[in-house]
């Protein structure tokens, strides 16, 4: 038995896996938060209190695990004590007033709450770890990234934080320590059980699509759109647009971000029913108006434009045919933010794999793969919990590799393959020609978005 924590924004999840991937046991309890304006905040006692809880109902009556791992949201730090004992509230990941991202969260909080000289930073998931261990253990190299970590080099790099604040980094998949007796009694996870580093929330979530070979990738689509794959060395990127973590394994898994994705469906259409949309939709293919539908203001993939803004060019004829229009504009960005990793180099030879809310909806899924045209993989349930429980098995020795543990533990649900995707050829261009046009889009990279369309032809 393998288990998985998943600290999420809106709740905590646990599951319980057997060696190959059937989840025989699983909790969820949710959280809440302190929202004001850019301020976003949650208690770290409420983080442990529903690990206990979820941790509790995953167990129930059920044999314990020989190891667990743990996942948080990328960028979530609170200052601890020497006991690993909270300081501060946690200052959450889209917390708006640190200047800056990464160290200048950390250096806010000193500087807010002056902690004082025994004050040390934490993730979200180094808490629950050591909770877990019952003292301060080191962090992991995917949780610290947004904290300055260079896993490259190995070192946070400079930084204007008091020496000693930053926590001792080690490789996901490292053993950390074991279950304490006073945990044992709060969570039910048996005394002794292996504690093994995890990664960020994204990261658990390709483990858990079963994307780790080289030259996979994984398009996680929900509020916006995620692109995660698997390279042998780190994809270097001088617009800073694609980041790197480095894998259990030594693999570097590069990946962006992008505004798209189902938020702007529902900022455009609140309270309707997506799957009677998604049924009219499919009389317009391709949909009359041609969108770029962010979900928010600004866009950071596959291109940085702080400026940006959702757009649509046409006017649809109805509702239906607004519908498709949105749901073909994340395809069509989905593409482009393809053809900017082929731009750079990126291996992209390997299995793709769509995973995230989106996947709920099979139009959508057989409308992406016809417009990227490329076969897709539906996993059965890749949700992060599962992936770190794949990680804890790979941490454990359950595993000779971390590819193979996944190719054990993960199921799929179906596989999508391409139909006439020529008919997205033409709006496809005209969405990257109007990019480019707006300046958001670099002329290099428009330049190779359409030379690759050629090529498909």
């Amino acid at each position: 038995m393998w288990m998985g924590i998943d600290l999420g924004t809106q709740g905590v999840r646990a599951v319980l896996a057997t060696d190959d991937g059937d989840v025989i046991g699983s909790g969820s309890v949710p959280l809440t938060g302190t929202r004001d304006g850019v301020r976003h905040e949650q208690s770290p006692e409420d983080w442990w209190t529903a690990v206990c809880a979820a941790a509790r109902q995953a167990m129930r009556g059920r044999p314990g695990p020989r190891a667990l791992a743990v996942c948080s949201t990328s960028g979530t730090v609170l200052l601890a004590d020497t006991a690993g004992d909270p300081l501060t509230p946690a200052l959450m990941y889209d917390d708006g007033r640190a200047p800056g991202r990464g160290p200048g969260r950390a250096l806010w909080l000193l500087e807010e709450y002056g902690a004082g000289s025994g004050a040390r930073v934490m993730h979200q998931a180094d808490l629950i770890v050591s909770r877990l261990a019952g003292h301060p253990l080191p962090t992991d190299s995917s949780h610290a990234l947004k904290t300055g970590y260079d896993p490259r080099s190995g070192t946070f790099g400079e930084q204007r934080l008091p020496e000693g604040v930053l926590p001792d980094v080690v490789l996901p998949g490292s053993g950390l320590g074991q279950v304490c007796r006073r945990a044992q009694a709060e969570t039910g996870i048996p005394e002794g059980t292996l504690i093994v580093a995890g990664m960020t929330d994204g990261c658990a979530a390709q483990i858990a699509s079963g994307s780790l070979t080289i030259g996979s990738w994984n398009s996680v689509l929900g509020t916006t759109l995620v692109l995660k794959g698997v390279a042998a060395e780190p994809l270097d990127d001088p617009a800073g647009v694609v980041y790197n973590h480095l894998s259990a394994d030594g693999s570097w898994l590069p990946g962006g971000a992008s505004g798209v994705g189902g938020g702007a469906l529902r900022a455009a259409f609140p309270g309707a029913d997506p799957a009677h949309l998604d049924r009219l939709a499919q009389a317009y293919d391709p949909a009359g108006a041609i969108a770029y539908p962010l979900a928010s203001h600004g866009e950071r993939f596959p291109f940085v434009a702080p400026d940006a803004t959702a757009f649509l060019l046409g006017t649809p004829a109805n509702d239906a045919d607004h519908w498709a229009a949105l749901l073909q504009g994340v395809g069509l960005a989905e593409r482009l933010c393809l053809d900017y990793l082929d731009h750079l180099g990126a291996p992209l030879h390997g299995p793709l794999t769509f995973t995230g809310g989106a996947v709920r909806s099979d139009h959508w899924n057989q409308l992406r793969a016809d417009i990227l045209g490329r076969e897709v993989r539906i996993p059965r349930a890749a949700e992060p919990a599962l992936g770190m429980a794949v990680l804890a098995a790979y941490g454990a020795g359950g595993a000779a590799t971390l590819s193979g543990a996944a190719e054990r533990m993960v199921r799929l649900r179906g596989t999508v393959r391409p139909r006439r995707g020529e008919r997205f050829t033409e709006p496809y261009l005209t969405m990257v020609a109007e990019l480019e046009r707006r300046g958001w889009l670099p002329e290099p990279v428009a330049a190779h978005a359409r030379a690759r369309t050629e090529e498909s032809r």
